[in-house]
């Protein structure tokens, strides 16, 4: 069916202006002052948005749903996490993929997309995680960019003996990346660190929640940064540090960009919006906060809202890491390094940064789009068919309400987790129209669309 949307104010990562957007055959194909609804197709549904924002489809470049961690797995499937991502004007999300060290990585990639694939309602496509490098993974992960679309790795400069490289791998694997235009995100501490850090507060008998930063300070993100950039500068591979979370770290990426390194900067919703207090709740309650790198001192905050601003930090994502508080997160009541770590935000992130970013004049609308759609569209191979509104792009779009007000509760949560980590929390700005590919996928916080609408979004590599 087509869609016409009329009288909204198109705000994208560089533009303001106010036109009508007509799509058809799943693509925005016109953009004019205005369009006479009578001369199109009598089918045609018009969406009349006036007083109210139009925005590209937001993208959420940092997201696990099957997720296999510390003995557990990720609360949501596909079906739930998209119908999440819907309502809160999410339309792409770029999943990461985490086999374990034994497993294959073409076997791990079938896996995550057989069940991705019948069950999403929004685009999707995925980081392939790297956690083996022998002979058997690099001809697969060859055949994963090859053949199957998927233009970025995932690496973990954490989990001691269960996902991270070596740096032997890691100088190979950069250099492969490097070879084959393939980016790399990067999960950047220091794993040897932290099991130390870990080990020795566990042994003093501090065992709970708040202990949790305490075991991988700000040093050590930093440090993983550094660490990281300097293979990337040896190998001039393209880097991307994900959930990146505090001022050391933040400036660790700076220094290497000013040597010349590729490398772009991650934010993540939690970071922006909650600090380290939440972790420190009493009764076991922060542990519904812990997520690596943990929620830092809040001042840490202004050097993220402000490297938006900038542009120094390029996008912001969740992290979006679903476990159940009753019956996961419980695990760790003994020792905080049982703990699940995640705390969703994948149907709150574009209302909180709204809220907290753009009405606080921290960053203005532009730096919103271009900060959840545009710059992941950009770094990740979709641009201009995702995060854009053009002309033959797709017609992902979200009919944003800037003064609708609602409350923020796990009640109303499309999530299958057992709490939200902003309970009772009030938002300004909604999205009150979604579409995927020019049709309606949620309404004012309900999903009204079709689960299976979403596809796997093959990208060429650009990184070379």
């Amino acid at each position: 069916m087509p869609l016409l949307i009329k009288n909204g104010r198109i705000i994208t990562a560089t533009d303001d202006y106010c036109a009508d957007i007509y799509c058809e055959d799943e693509t925005i194909t016109r953009i004019e002052p205005s369009i006479d609804a009578s001369s199109l197709p009598a089918d045609t549904e018009v969406i009349d948005a006036t007083g109210k924002y139009v925005f590209p489809g937001f993208i959420d470049p940092h997201v696990h749903i099957h997720l296999p961690f510390m003995g557990s797995n990720a609360i949501d499937d596909h079906e739930s996490a998209s119908k999440a991502a819907l309502v809160g004007g999410t339309t792409t999300l770029i999943e990461m993929i985490c086999p374990g060290p034994d497993d294959e990585p073409l076997a791990a990639f079938n896996e995550w997309n057989a069940l991705a694939s019948p069950s999403s309602a929004v685009d999707y496509t995925f980081h392939m995680a790297v956690v083996r490098f022998d002979d058997l993974a690099q001809d697969q992960l060859k055949s994963i960019v090859t053949d199957h679309g998927i233009a970025s790795f995932k690496i973990f400069l954490a989990y001691k003996g269960a996902l991270n490289l070596d740096d032997a791998d890691l100088f190979d694997l950069l250099t492969m990346a490097k070879s084959h235009g393939v980016i790399t995100t990067a999960h950047c501490e220091n794993a040897d660190a932290i099991d130390a850090m870990q080990s020795k507060l566990i042994s003093e008998g501090k065992t709970g929640p708040e202990w949790h930063e305490p075991s991988r300070p700000v040093s050590v993100e930093a440090e993983g940064v550094h660490h990281l950039a300097t293979f990337a500068e040896l190998t001039g591979a393209h880097i991307y540090t994900v959930h990146t979370s505090c001022t050391p770290a933040v400036q660790a990426a700076v220094d290497s960009k000013l040597r010349g390194v590729n490398v772009w900067v991650e934010a993540v919703a939690p970071h922006l919006i909650l600090d380290e207090t939440y972790a420190q709740q009493p009764n076991f309650e922060g542990a519904k906060y812990v997520m690596s790198p943990p929620l830092r001192e809040k001042s840490n905050q202004d050097t993220l809202w402000n490297g938006l601003k900038s542009g120094v930090i390029s996008t912001i994502a969740t992290d979006h890491a679903p476990f159940n508080f009753g019956d996961q997160k419980s695990m760790g009541k003994d020792a905080f390094t049982k703990i699940p770590n995640g705390i969703p935000s994948l149907q709150e992130r574009i209302d909180l940064i709204h809220t907290f970013g753009v009405l606080t004049g921290k960053i203005d609308l532009n730096t919103m789009v271009n900060a959840c759609s545009t710059n992941a569209a950009r770094i990740f191979g979709l641009y201009p068919r995702k995060g854009s509104i053009s002309v033959g792009a797709d017609a992902d779009l979200v009919v944003y309400d800037p003064n609708a007000k609602h409350t923020l509760s796990v009640e109303t949560s499309l999530s299958m987790v057992d709490y939200n980590a902003y309970e009772g929390w009030e938002m300004t700005g909604q999205a009150s129209i979604v579409t995927v590919r020019g049709q309606i996928q949620a309404r004012a916080g309900q999903f009204v669309g079709s689960i299976g609408r979403g596809r796997l979004l093959k990208r060429k590599p650009t990184h070379f």
